[in-house]
């Protein structure tokens, strides 16, 4: 896709089993799946939905931010 656009996303394992995923440029944009094929198509899904409904509202698309993982020793 020409305009396509690459929105980081982290995936958290579910206490319950499964997984969740969010989008943090996104405010609000997170999702669920039982595995992690089914949460990565969701989320792209939910991504979609968000995008669309920023466009609708003729807001500006977010910039994506950059996410920094970093463990910790406590």
């Amino acid at each position: 896709m020409k305009n396509e656009k690459i929105f980081d996303v982290i995936i958290h394992e579910a206490e319950e089993g499964g997984y969740w995923a969010e989008c943090p440029s996104l405010k609000g944009c997170m999702t669920q799946g039982e595995t992690l094929e089914e949460v990565e198509k969701n989320i792209k899904e939910a991504i979609e939905l968000c995008l669309e409904e920023i466009v609708s509202r003729k807001e500006t698309i977010p910039i994506q931010k950059k996410i920094y993982i970093l463990p910790v020793a406590v």
